[in-house]
């Protein structure tokens, strides 16, 4: 897995007002961010496929929601 890269998601946590932030909560969070990414990219295509259209669309992304 790991695509998303770490500098990011390091700087959501400390938006969200951390302020200090382990290497491991980084990595955890990525790792929860890819899965969530991962099972709605799976949703939004299946409405796709559903519409009878092959381009995932915005409305797909919305959809799985």
């Amino acid at each position: 897995m790991a695509e998303l890269p770490l500098a990011p998601v390091k700087r959501i946590i400390k938006q969200a007002g951390a302020h200090r932030v382990s290497e491991d909560a980084v990595q955890e969070l990525r790792d929860e961010l890819e899965r969530h990414a991962e099972e709605r990219a799976r949703d939004s295509k299946q409405y796709a496929e559903h519409a009878g259209r092959k381009t995932v669309q915005a409305s797909d992304i919305r959809a799985s929601r």
